[in-house]
C-alpha cells in the first residue's frame, strides 16, 4: 500500500473508531488503538472530514457529528463488489473528479481489508484513479452536484444558473430536482425535475450549471413520479411527452452476433435474416439520441426507419466521405 493509501486507510479507521465511540476519544487513545504514535494522529487533523471535530470543552476529545451520515448500513462481499462496479462505471461515464465517490470506495476498501485484501487493494486503486489527473478537477461541477443532492434529499427548491453552450447567455431557473441520472452518451450527469420558471418538466446537464443556490421554499416529488417510466422509451436520457418513434435498423452478418450479445433497449426486437443479416427494431422516445451509437457501427448498420433518421445518417456519411475522398488537383 502506497503512502497515500495508508493515509486514507488511517483516516477511515479514525472515522470508524469515532462512530463506535459517540462519547469521543482522545488522540492518545486513538493512537494506541491504531498502533501509531500520538504525533502521527495529530498530523492527520487537517485532513479529517468536516464532520469530525475537536471538542476542547470535553476533555480535548475528537468527536464525530453523525447527523449527516448514514448509520447501520452493512454490505456483504457481493453487495460491496456490486457497489464497486457501479462506482467504476460512474467513473468511466464521467470525465469529472468526484471526491465523494472516491471516499465511498475507500470506505468499502477498508471494510474488505481482512475479508478480501486483493479486492480491497483494487478498490483503493479505483479511488486513486477517480482523483487522478486523468479526471478533470471541476469544483463548479462538484458544487452543482452537491447542491442538487442536498436539495433532492431535503425537498428544497434551488436557483440555478445555466449556460446551454459556449457563447450562450447564462439563464436563471427555479428548479425542483426529482432525480439525478448519469449518461454514458457524452459522459455527463443530468438532473430531472419540475422547473417553476419554465412551468414544466425539464432536464439540466450538470456540466453546464454555473452555480446552484439552495432556497428555503420546499417541494415534494409527486408520488406518481417514476424515473423508470419517464425514461422507459429513452435511448439514454432524452424523454418525450409524445408517442415513441419506431426505429428499424439492419445490421450486416459480420456484426449480427455482436448486436445480439447485448440488450440495447428494453423494447427491442431482433429478427435474423436468411443471408445472416439482422433486423433490429424498437420504439424510442428521441431517435436522434441514437446517432452516436449508429455511427459507431459504420457501414455495418443501415437505418431503414424513420426516414428522418435515415436521411440524417446518409447526409453525415456523404459529408464524412468528402473528408477522405480526394478529387485530385
Amino acid at each position: 500500500m502506497n503512502p497515500s493509501q495508508t493515509k486514507a486507510s488511517r483516516l477511515l479507521q479514525i472515522e470508524a473508531l469515532l462512530l463506535a465511540h459517540p462519547e469521543g476519544m482522545k488522540p492518545a487513545e486513538i493512537a494506541r488503538r491504531l498502533g501509531v504514535h500520538r504525533s502521527t494522529i495529530c498530523r492527520y487533523l487537517p485532513d479529517l472530514p468536516l464532520h469530525i471535530y475537536f471538542d476542547e470543552a470535553d476533555g480535548h476529545r475528537w468527536k464525530i457529528d453523525r447527523s449527516a451520515d448514514l448509520v447501520n448500513v452493512r454490505f456483504n462481499l457481493h453487495e460491496a463488489t456490486a457497489l464497486h462496479l457501479a462506482t467504476r462505471l460512474l467513473a468511466r461515464t464521467s470525465d469529472r473528479q468526484n471526491s465523494h465517490a472516491a471516499a465511498a470506495l475507500r470506505k468499502l476498501a477498508l471494510a474488505l481489508e481482512r475479508l478480501a485484501p486483493h479486492i480491497s487493494r483494487h478498490m483503493h486503486q479505483s479511488a486513486e484513479a477517480m482523483e487522478s489527473g486523468s479526471q478533470r478537477a471541476d469544483p463548479v461541477y462538484l458544487q452543482a452536484l452537491e447542491g442538487l443532492t442536498c436539495a433532492w434529499a431535503q425537498g428544497r427548491k434551488v436557483r440555478l444558473w445555466y449556460c446551454k453552450g459556449a457563447g450562450e447567455p447564462v439563464s436563471e431557473y427555479i428548479f425542483c430536482p426529482y432525480y439525478l441520472e448519469p449518461s454514458a452518451v457524452g459522459r455527463s450527469t443530468y438532473a430531472f425535475g419540475w422547473c417553476d420558471t419554465a412551468g414544466g418538466m425539464r432536464t439540466f446537464k450538470l456540466e453546464r450549471i454555473q452555480r446552484v443556490a439552495l432556497l428555503d421554499e420546499e417541494y415534494q416529488v409527486p408520488a406518481e413520479f417514476s424515473p423508470a417510466e419517464l425514461l422507459a422509451d429513452a435511448w439514454g436520457i432524452w424523454f418525450s411527452e409524445g408517442e415513441p418513434v419506431e426505429v428499424v435498423l439492419r445490421f450486416s452478418a459480420r456484426v449480427a452476433s455482436r448486436v445480439r450479445e447485448t440488450r440495447w433497449h428494453r423494447a427491442e426486437q431482433t429478427t435474423g435474416l436468411p443471408d445472416g443479416r439482422l433486423e433490429w427494431r424498437a420504439e424510442v422516445a428521441e431517435p436522434t439520441e441514437m446517432l452516436p451509437w449508429i455511427r459507431g457501427w459504420g457501414a455495418d448498420c443501415e437505418v431503414l426507419e424513420p426516414i428522418e433518421l435515415r436521411e440524417k445518417v446518409a447526409d453525415e456519411a456523404r459529408r464524412m466521405a468528402g473528408l477522405y475522398i480526394h478529387t485530385g488537383d
